[in-house]
């Protein structure tokens, strides 16, 4: 190999993970939002945790998930500026600034609205996993990366967070109901031709 080409080829290697990072901006976007109930404080958080990854993209280990690593910045960050912020600014999550105006006059925004502030009201790493599982869609084993928790662990804390919120939302119907792992009845159901 030529220098002119692996001169070339490690230039190409060193774009990837930047031009990879900005099509997971929107993910982190998402993500954000799990922790900040402002847009506003949640697109800092992403521009917080996108220049701590960019100052450190050398610590990146290329054949592992970029996006674990960014949401595992993010999470840290999070925790980091919520320790710094409970010392600062006692009473700010009852501040009347932050509350909503008016409500939302369809129902699919209300019913929305009812499972954010449902997620919000969860313990922080049942949000978290409920977040990084059902709304980001992450495999059991990405979301244990970011979190530093077994497989295990985070199957049962999915579980918890999805009865959890199934009572938070009262939900009643045949599928919550199945979710919520009650029996019913085998009597009930049509009787096959072998059966």
């Amino acid at each position: 190999m030529q220098p002119d080409q692996r001169l070339e080829k490690g230039h190409a290697s060193h774009q990837e993970p930047g031009s990879e990072i900005v099509t997971l901006i929107p993910a982190l976007r998402a993500f954000a939002r799990t922790f900040c109930r402002n847009a506003t404080d949640a697109d800092d958080l992403v521009q917080e945790t996108l220049t701590k990854a960019l100052a450190k993209i050398e610590q990146f280990e290329p054949g592992t998930s970029l996006k674990s690593w960014l949401f595992t910045i993010m999470r840290n960050t999070f925790y980091t500026q919520a320790k710094l912020a409970r010392r600062e600014a006692p009473g700010a999550s009852d501040c009347a600034s932050t509350r909503l105006r008016v409500d939302a006059t369809q129902e699919w925004s209300t019913r929305g609205r009812e499972l954010r502030d449902a997620i919000q009201r969860l313990q922080p790493q049942h949000r978290e996993i409920i977040v990084l599982v059902g709304v980001l869609g992450l495999s059991y084993e990405e979301a244990g990366a970011i979190c530093g928790c077994a497989l295990g662990t985070v199957k049962s804390r999915l579980s918890r967070a999805r009865l959890r919120l199934l009572e938070e939302l009262d939900e009643r119907s045949t599928s919550s109901c199945i979710e919520r792992t009650e029996t019913f009845p085998t009597e009930s159901l049509p009787k096959t031709a072998s059966g």
